[in-house]
């Protein structure tokens, strides 16, 4: 048996078989940047994106022999996609969860009592309706990325996205599963125009476009086709993705969480999936940049040829020697969210070299990643007594030892660079019996490494002076400082 991945990206498209062993058997992946036309715009030709999906799902399937069992989907979550009903191709190009035109909406509705971020998919797809049919008359579709690849999939005939998406798009009730009729009211967003919501796990349509019209079977956004990648599918396990930002996610249990919004210590409860009459909740923690100080040091200093060559450079020297780096180039996430907060560099000396600047930066991600952990459990009450990791700098060993040492927990590598894929693959295979059960998914996890903290790092004495850095790189632009979502 075997399950046909689509994972739509921020940046790329992949196709990928996965087999009974939860391992990628082929693939293909094509670079599909958004386009960016003004500043804090972030535009996608949503057409472009399905047509490269299918394409990239035929070459992988001309690889086989015998046909795929179910096909899984992963997305880039919130992104906003609205398309003509009758014609099924978009009214306009697709805003990207990184789009922040609708920034000042959001803080007008705010006064209202409606609290949206700037990156959640409500107010996006209000500005795109807005924008092409104001007065409402046309019979148009609303969706994110994984609704609209299952549209196309199934020739129009599904509209439907999975509770783990549907759940951020700011458009849901904090008291039921259901779309929330106040908020579609003010937005204008008619609640015919929006997909059915279904299992992350269970049956969502065929896919009569492809071969065999297999089933879509699986289906979550990126972040927790990950978690559910890395195996992490009981309650106080949890993992991170460092991609060219940094996301915690960990499971919690059953029982919806207390928290409505972002909670006390910044992080933002999620459903992580649903399969049949069970949700899985949970927290998320966000880190506003991870691999993108890395690309820092490669494309802007020029101080590393490659992103792999940070580990090399950052081990010719076995500290920092007091160096400190804060990685806030687009402000701090959880736990501050500090818009207006910047990269700092501390702590430099007449003796300060390259492997010192290197190793902060590599640190100071590492940082955050603690501040990740220890936000979420303390917004969860729950331990995580060791993390899974993923994402490009998972392969950095100097990376993960300081991840190790600073969280003071063990870390778990990841057998491959993106978990998203194996998780959508997972998901689809636990509906069609390819797995039994979680407890048969949950033994699929293999790290490709585990490591441990050093027994003599003094991490109450890092952790304190990674305090006073968080604090001189805080408040940089205080009008962006004051902004809050």
């Amino acid at each position: 048996m075997a399950i046909l991945v689509l994972d739509v990206g921020t940046s790329g498209v992949r196709a990928a078989i996965v087999g009974n062993d939860a391992r990628i058997v082929a693939d293909a992946y094509r670079e599909t940047l958004p386009d960016c036309p003004a500043a804090g715009l972030v535009e996608f030709d949503a057409a472009a994106y399905a047509d490269t999906a299918i394409g990239l799902a035929e070459d992988v399937l001309a690889t086989r022999t015998t046909a795929i069992d179910a096909v899984g989907i992963s997305n880039q979550r919130a992104s906003a996609i609205v398309w003509d009903r009758a014609t099924g191709r978009p009214v306009a190009p697709a805003q990207g969860w990184q789009d922040l035109r609708t920034l000042g909406t959001c803080l007008v509705l705010q006064a209202e009592g409606f609290r949206f971020a700037p990156n959640q998919t409500a107010t996006k797809i209000a500005d795109i309706w807005d924008s092409v049919d104001p007065d409402r008359t046309r019979d148009l579709c609303v969706g994110t990325p994984d609704s609209w690849l299952i549209w196309c999939l199934s020739g129009g005939a599904a509209h439907v996205t999975d509770l783990s998406n549907a759940a951020i798009t700011g458009l849901m009730r904090s008291d039921a599963i259901d779309w929330d009729d106040a908020v579609l009211e003010r937005l204008r967003i008619p609640r015919a125009s929006l997909p059915r919501i279904v299992d992350s796990s269970g049956f969502a349509a065929h896919a009569s476009r492809l071969s065999g019209a297999p089933p879509i079977c699986g289906v979550a956004g990126d972040q927790q086709a990950s978690l559910v990648g890395q195996a992490a599918v009981r309650p106080g396990l949890a993992k991170i993705t460092f991609g060219t930002g940094g996301m915690l996610d960990v499971c919690t249990g059953t029982s919806r969480p207390s928290d409505q919004g972002r909670a006390a210590t910044g992080t933002f409860p999620i459903v992580c999936w649903r399969r049949g009459d069970e949700v899985m909740w949970g927290y998320e923690a966000i880190m506003l940049s991870a691999g993108t100080n890395v690309q820092w040091l490669r494309d802007d200093l020029g101080i590393i040829a490659d992103a792999a060559e940070s580990a090399a450079v950052a081990a010719q020297c076995d500290s920092t020697d007091g160096v400190m780096y804060v990685p806030a180039q687009l402000g701090l996430g959880t736990p501050r969210w500090d818009y207006g907060a910047r990269g700092t560099l501390l702590g430099l000396t007449r003796g300060t070299g390259r492997a010192q600047v290197v190793r902060a930066v590599l640190e100071g991600v590492a940082h955050r990643g603690a501040d990740l952990i220890d936000a979420a459990e303390s917004d969860s009450g729950t331990r995580i007594e060791s993390l899974r990791v993923d994402g490009g700098m998972a392969a950095n060993r100097v990376f993960v030892q300081a991840l190790a040492d600073v969280s003071g927990r063990p870390i778990e590598v990841a057998p491959v660079k993106d978990a998203t894929s194996v998780g959508a693959a997972l998901l689809a295979g636990l509906e069609v019996g390819l797995w039994d059960g979680w407890d048969d998914i949950a033994g699929t996890w293999e790290p490709a490494a585990v490591i441990d903290p050093t027994p003599s790092f003094d991490r109450i004495g890092q952790r304190d002076r990674w305090g006073a850095a968080l604090d001189r790189a805080a408040g940089w632009f205080g009008e962006l400082s004051a902004l809050d979502f």
